[in-house]
């Protein structure tokens, strides 16, 4: 395999992470209703997390991030985060659409990380499909594995942008009506997130619990 033919193929393998529907993709569309160049600013929040994840992993740390304590751990702290993130968005429609917006929804950065950092779903995969993608690249050498991680992280930037745009852009197309709307589905959509990253997260405790008894 050329190391031409392995980058296209992190490309497709990362449009179809990046392309699913979840938190990350939620807060660019909501983010992209007030400012249009959110997604890019999530994505640097994103590759805080994921440049020095990928380091680690292929250091030989995956291992960690499959034991069920550190799942469980991250589950819960990044569901809360995800809950409150969209109890504060929700609070926010009942302001004026000039209001400033709150302290999380000022800072898409911050947001980037603490939504990568605290996604379980989001470690496993790089525990996973992303480590066999990075191992492969280390065969090219050094070189190799910057290109991977880079061209990696280029579609999620590009993904990212990209909703924010199309949420500036339609924002400011169909008033703040629509903004609101948008606003409020993804709010809906982030909190079922929350909710599902803490059951994800007690239903695995519960069984320890059980099995310490």
């Amino acid at each position: 395999m050329s190391l031409l033919f392995f980058l296209a193929q992190v490309v497709v393998i990362s449009c179809s992470g990046a392309m699913q529907p979840g938190p990350v993709t939620a807060t660019a569309i909501a983010m992209g209703a007030r400012s249009r160049y959110a997604g890019a600013l999530l994505a640097i929040g994103h590759g805080v997390i994921e440049f020095p994840l990928m380091v680690v992993i292929i250091l030989g740390m995956a291992k960690i991030f499959k034991l069920p304590k550190v799942q469980i751990a991250i589950g819960l702290a990044g569901g809360i985060f995800l809950m409150l993130m969209a109890t504060q968005a929700l609070l926010s429609l009942k302001a004026k659409a000039d209001a400033e917006p709150r302290p999380l929804q000022r800072k898409p950065i911050l947001a980037g990380i603490i939504l990568s950092a605290g996604n379980p779903y989001f470690l496993l995969w790089w525990a996973t499909v992303g480590l066999a993608l990075a191992t492969q690249a280390t065969k090219w050498g050094i070189w190799a594995f910057a290109l991977f991680a880079l061209a990696h992280w280029s579609v999620d930037l590009i993904w990212l942008q990209t909703l924010s745009w199309a949420s500036f852009k339609g924002s400011s197309v169909f008033g703040p009506r629509v903004q609101k709307v948008v606003l409020l589905v993804c709010s809906l959509a982030l909190f079922g997130f929350g909710l599902f990253f803490v059951y994800g997260a007690i239903k695995p405790l519960s069984g320890l619990l059980l099995a310490r008894n």
